[in-house]
């Protein structure tokens, strides 16, 4: 019987090889009925294919983190406008040489801020040292959605602590490019938040949310919902930057007229130490030191 296992066979190549020579040429693509399906880009950005997009976007991430022994990772979310201290300094040192009053404003902030970078790094550099001494199925891998600021920072922590660490970046109309810091065999690029979602969930054993924006919401309060409804299992929740969330969201609101139980808050823990997130997350799998 032929074997059909091999997906690397020439048969399949060459369709690929095809449409490459065609691109070399600097000819346009055009619709073409005769063109493989799998091989047809026209055919497959179509409105009625959307599902099979969806679906690759599901299966890719999952099969080269699978193969590359990813089953475990610790979610850092955060703004990607927080700079590290040396990008921060490095502005305000121009902003007061430029005697731009809204500028020298911009990089004091900047400056204010760039403690979550430091934070964020340190954090990750926890997790990742403590992984290095296990096993490759027990270890945790620190996980980002692969842009700048918060992001970069914890990539940039388990990186340099010789830790494989994911980005699931994501395409946006202003675009944005994966940090240096991720691993390029474990940086993917999303074109659907959702499936990017799913993929944060997927092998999510913690979440820890920086100070950020309406995308650290979004991915914050999916998560809380998910565990608070027990569609995912309990995970740790960690709001890294007391007076940043507890100033932004008063969840006490909630609870006083009566849009959560007030159990619920139990879900999240404040912190504003790196070792203080990590053992709460080490207490709550029971790991040892």
């Amino acid at each position: 019987m032929e074997n059909t296992q091999n997906l690397n066979e020439a048969r399949l190549a060459n369709a690929w090889a095809d449409l490459q020579a065609h691109a070399d040429l600097g000819n346009m693509l055009e619709t073409d009925a005769y063109r493989l399906a799998f091989a047809d880009p026209e055919f497959l950005l179509r409105r009625e294919t959307r599902g099979l997009r969806i679906q690759l976007e599901m299966l890719k991430p999952d099969l080269d983190q699978a193969a590359q022994g990813v089953e475990n990772t610790v979610v850092v979310f955060g703004s990607a406008r927080f700079p590290s201290p040396e990008d921060a300094n490095t502005a305000l040192e121009a902003a007061k040489a430029s005697g731009d009053a809204q500028q020298l404003a911009l990089a004091e902030r900047h400056v204010r801020n760039a403690k979550h970078y430091d934070n964020a790094r340190l954090f990750a550099r926890l997790v990742a040292g403590y992984s290095a001494r296990k096993p490759l199925k027990d270890r945790l891998f620190i996980c980002t959605g692969g842009g700048p600021g918060i992001m970069e920072a914890a990539n940039r922590g388990a990186f340099e602590m010789g830790a494989p660490t994911p980005g699931l970046n994501i395409a946006l109309p202003h675009e944005q490019r994966a940090n240096p810091y991720v691993t390029p065999s474990l940086s993917f690029k999303f074109h659907y938040f959702a499936t990017r979602k799913m993929h944060f969930m997927m092998r999510a054993k913690a979440l820890v949310a920086f100070p950020g924006g309406f995308g650290t919401l979004d991915e914050l309060f999916e998560v809380i919902t998910l565990v608070q409804t027990k569609k995912a299992k309990p995970v740790p929740i960690v709001l890294f930057g007391t007076d940043y969330w507890k100033r932004l969201i008063n969840m006490d609101v909630l609870v006083e007229e009566g849009a959560i139980s007030p159990e619920d808050l139990n879900l999240l823990h404040y912190t504003d130490d790196p070792q203080e997130a990590w053992d709460t997350i080490r207490t709550f799998y029971n790991l040892p030191l």
